[in-house]
């Protein structure tokens, strides 16, 4: 039988656009659920760790222990590594990985940590299974989502909705969920983890500087990634649907009422002793 691999394909891709979002993440924006139960002396596999900013952070707080980030793009990896070189840690290293199929013995981590993972990879049940494998016994497996359908924003500009309808389209078609967040207490049960503490976290943004880095980003993606490469040759969008979204967008960034919040799913996971 052959080996599990990952058999989605990300959605988003590497464009500048998507680049500027991920150096934006950190542990205390995008891991707060998690960061209470970090101790020092830790040993943490960070899955899909992109740039590496959110890996950096989990460093700098197990000054004692050690953090190896993976992720499945090598060139990311480069970036990832002059992340963590450019703030002096010496105790991360990285790799490339497929969290399928992890490169590590059984009961190796004392966390196990994944962001915006588990919604673009085509079998989260067993990318849960294999995070659970490799985390000790009493450790935890931690994983945060988006929760695309759980997003709102304020005023009801025209194009959003289109934008995500077409958003749900193209990540569906690749193979993945695009509403992960609500569903990650449930994959987790089907993984066979029996301790889950699941709660929920946001991202808002508000201001104009916020409103108008979260709407361009959103824009220049529709436009230019590939996302809009993938929506264009799978027949979802033509080049005018994909103008009249990124338009949308930058509309809604010169709001000055403008609001945007982004729900995501959290689950602590802790393997039975």
């Amino acid at each position: 039988m052959p080996e599990p691999r990952e058999t989605a394909v990300y959605t988003h891709g590497h464009h500048e656009s998507v680049l500027r979002s991920h150096t934006w993440r950190t542990a205390a924006n995008s891991a707060a659920y998690l960061v209470p139960s970090l101790k020092p002396h830790m040993k943490i596999l960070d899955v899909g760790c992109g740039l590496g900013t959110i890996t950096a952070d989990l460093a700098a707080l197990v000054p004692d222990g050690r953090v190896t980030g993976v992720d499945r793009a090598p060139e990311i990896l480069e970036q990832a590594r002059a992340t963590a070189a450019g703030r002096g840690l010496t105790n991360v290293d990285f790799a490339v990985a497929d969290v399928h199929t992890l490169d590590h013995p059984d009961d190796t981590f004392c966390v196990v940590h994944a962001h915006q993972v588990l919604q673009h990879v085509g079998d989260p049940v067993r990318a849960l299974q294999e995070m659970k494998r490799v985390v000790r016994p009493g450790g935890i497996v931690a994983v945060r989502d988006a929760d695309y359908g759980a997003m709102t924003w304020y005023p009801d500009v025209r194009g959003l909705d289109a934008w995500l309808d077409l958003y749900h389209r193209v990540a569906r078609a690749n193979g993945g969920e695009p509403d992960a967040g609500r569903r990650l207490k449930a994959w987790a049960r089907q993984a066979g983890f029996t301790d889950i503490t699941a709660t929920s976290g946001t991202w808002t943004f508000a201001t104009s500087e916020e409103r108008a880095w979260w709407s361009g980003l959103w824009a220049d993606r529709t436009l230019a990634s590939a996302y809009a490469e993938r929506a264009r040759l799978g027949g979802h969008a033509g080049d005018g649907d994909l103008r009249a979204v990124a338009e949308a967008w930058r509309e809604w960034g010169t709001r000055e009422d403008g609001w945007f919040s982004v729900l995501h799913g959290e689950i602590l996971c802790r393997k039975e002793a």
